[in-house]
C-alpha cells in the first residue's frame, strides 16, 4: 500500500535521519559487498559509505530532492523493475521501504535477481505493532500499518528464504518512525514528526486530531506517565523492527 511521498516526504530527511546503531546492523548484513543497490532509497538513510560504491533507486522526485551533497547517485525507478542485468552488484538493500511499493513480492524478487550476494531488508513486524503504547490512542494507525507490512514470513518467503534478527531501538533513536519515540511520547504532538511517518496519511483527519487530543491530555494529566512513565528510562525497546537478510 504506496505512500504519497511527493507529499509526505517534503520534509522527511530532517525527521528521518538514518541512526548509527540500526545501520550497524544493516551494514554487517552486506558483509564484504563493495557494490551495492539501495531500493526505494528515499533521501538516503542507511547508505553504506566509500569505498562501498551505491546505487540508489527511488521513484520520488521529492525524495530525490533531498539527498544531500556527495550522496550516491541515483536512478528514477521503481523495485518491480530494476534497470540492472541479472547480479549486476554485490549486494541489495532496502530499508523501511517494501510496505511502499505497490507489488512487494515482485520487488522482492528483483532485489534477489540483481544481487549475487546478500539482499538486506530493515522492516516492521505487522504481528508486533500493537505492543506500542500508541495503539491505545490510534488504532486507526497501527490497524493501516498492519494492512501494509508484509509478515515477516512472507517477506523471508519472497526471498527465498532468509535469517530475521530483531533490531532494537535506542531511547534516543534520530530515525523518526513511529517506535523511535517510544519514551519520549511528546514528539507525536508534533505535525512536523507524524508527517514525516507515512502511516498517518491512511488515518481520517479526525481520526488524528481525537488521537493527538487524547494523548496531549493524558501527558498533560500524568495519566500517560502512571501507564508508561517506565519507559523514559528504558534505554532500548525490543520492539517490531527486524533485519531480514537473504543469503
Amino acid at each position: 500500500m504506496p505512500g504519497d511521498f511527493d507529499y509526505t516526504g517534503v520534509a522527511y530527511a530532517p525527521r528521518r535521519r538514518p541512526d548509527p546503531r540500526i545501520a550497524a546492523y544493516v551494514h554487517a548484513a552486506l558483509g564484504d559487498a563493495r557494490t551495492v543497490v539501495n531500493v526505494g532509497a528515499g533521501a538516503g538513510s542507511y547508505e553504506p559509505l566509500p569505498p562501498v560504491r551505491v546505487l540508489a533507486v527511488e521513484p520520488s522526485e521529492a525524495m530525490v530532492a533531498q539527498r544531500p551533497p556527495g550522496a550516491a547517485p541515483v536512478v528514477r525507478a521503481v523495485a518491480e523493475a530494476l534497470p540492472l542485468r541479472d547480479g549486476a552488484v554485490d549486494a541489495a538493500m532496502a530499508t523501511i521501504t517494501v510496505h511502499q511499493w505497490d507489488d512487494p513480492a515482485r520487488g522482492l524478487a528483483e532485489l534477489r535477481r540483481v544481487a549475487r550476494g546478500p539482499v538486506a531488508i530493515l522492516t516492521f513486524d505487522p504481528d508486533v505493532l500493537e505492543a506500542l503504547w500508541l495503539a491505545e490512542y490510534a488504532p486507526e494507525l497501527v490497524a493501516a500499518e498492519r494492512r501494509r507490512y508484509l509478515p515477516i514470513a512472507t517477506l523471508a518467503g519472497h526471498l527465498g528464504g532468509a535469517t530475521v534478527t530483531p533490531v532494537p531501538v535506542p531511547f534516543d533513536c534520530v530515525d523518526g518512525f513511529g517506535e523511535a519515540f517510544y519514551g519520549r511520547p511528546e514528539a507525536f504532538l508534533d505535525p512536523g514528526v507524524r508527517r514525516a511517518q507515512s502511516g498517518w496519511g491512511f488515518v481520517a483527519p479526525e481520526d488524528e486530531e481525537r488521537a493527538v487530543r487524547h494523548l496531549a491530555d493524558d501527558l498533560a494529566s500524568g495519566a500517560w506517565d502512571a501507564r508508561h512513565g517506565a519507559l523514559r528510562d528504558q534505554p532500548e525497546l525490543a520492539g517490531s523492527l527486524r533485519l531480514v537478510v537473504s543469503a
